[in-house]
């Protein structure tokens, strides 16, 4: 399946992102601030999620997979873009970034499913480890 073009899809994205910002403010108390600093504390926000029981997953994969991506997003200077997540059906959300494709929302949604095992921070290190250093965005 190739990528599909979803015009809204930004701004979609970056608006979950926005609430995840604000919902873990008020209700975690973490900041978050789109830089790679705040993964100690979005880390944090999905270890608490990954303790409850009754969650609406699809919102909050969302929600939080949206925060996730726009950081890498921003970081990297990349696009959203829809494409079928590898073994998978359906298209899914996805940032391109350098010709990789990361699937931020799948990855959340393994963390708050799988737990610890499934590190953010250990996922972020990977990410700049393979990409390189950040884009320089004037």
């Amino acid at each position: 399946m190739e990528e599909a073009s979803f015009p809204d899809l930004d701004a979609m994205m970056a608006a979950y992102a926005a609430a995840a910002v604000t919902v873990a403010s008020e209700v975690f108390r973490q900041r978050l601030d789109y830089h790679s600093g705040s993964m100690v504390a979005f880390e944090a926000v999905l270890s608490e999620l990954s303790e409850k029981h009754e969650l609406d997953y699809d919102f909050e994969v969302k929600l939080w997979g949206s925060y996730l991506g726009e950081v890498l997003r921003r970081r990297y200077a990349g696009g959203w873009e829809m494409t079928q997540y590898p073994g998978g059906v359906a298209a899914v959300p996805a940032v391109e970034v350098r010709g990789s494709r990361l699937f931020p929302l799948m990855k959340v949604y393994r963390r708050i499913t799988m737990g610890d095992s499934e590190s953010i921070a250990a996922f972020f290190d990977m990410v700049t480890e393979r990409l390189g250093k950040p884009a320089q965005v004037n």
